[in-house]
């Protein structure tokens, strides 16, 4: 049993989808849902996001677009693109530009949905642990560079 409960923000611009997710997920998950691109930015900035699910065709904003806008902002959450559209070329730009985790193909089945937003959250946890470690090995070598330099001095 993992220590810490997994944060998913769905973005859909059909409420029945939105619905449907946070009942197929809620209890599993502490699931944000936002109906537009604007509103996921907001919750973006309120909580904190370990896996990011977007739909591909929304109005004004497209999810690859709303992924690659994000990307300076908010790098940490792990993006999937969910589409019930199968176009080549919207899944090279989603890996390119977006940097996205996974393509889901909407209708999602449950069950593959739950191993990618459990193995997304994985792949978030020891990106996060990696860049811990890399601060703490930079501050010891730091530390070692100071002592290093008061021995040569003395």
């Amino acid at each position: 049993m993992r220590e810490e409960n997994i944060n998913v923000l769905y973005i859909d611009d059909e409420p029945n989808n939105l619905t449907a997710f946070r009942a197929a997920f809620r209890r599993d998950y502490t699931i944000f849902t936002a109906i537009s691109a604007e509103e996921g930015l907001k919750v973006l900035g309120e909580n904190e996001i370990h896996v990011l699910i977007t739909d591909q065709r929304m109005p004004k904003t497209t999810g690859i677009e709303f992924l690659e806008s994000i990307l300076d902002t908010y790098p940490d959450p792990i993006r999937m693109l969910l589409t019930g559209y199968a176009d080549i070329n919207a899944v090279i730009d989603a890996i390119n530009k977006g940097q996205i985790y996974r393509y889901i193909s909407k209708p999602w089945d449950e069950y593959e949905l739950r191993q990618n937003i459990e193995n997304g959250f994985d792949v978030y946890m020891l990106r996060k642990m990696n860049k811990q470690l890399t601060e703490d090995l930079a501050s010891a070598n730091d530390q070692l560079e100071f002592l290093l330099r008061q021995k040569l001095l003395s």
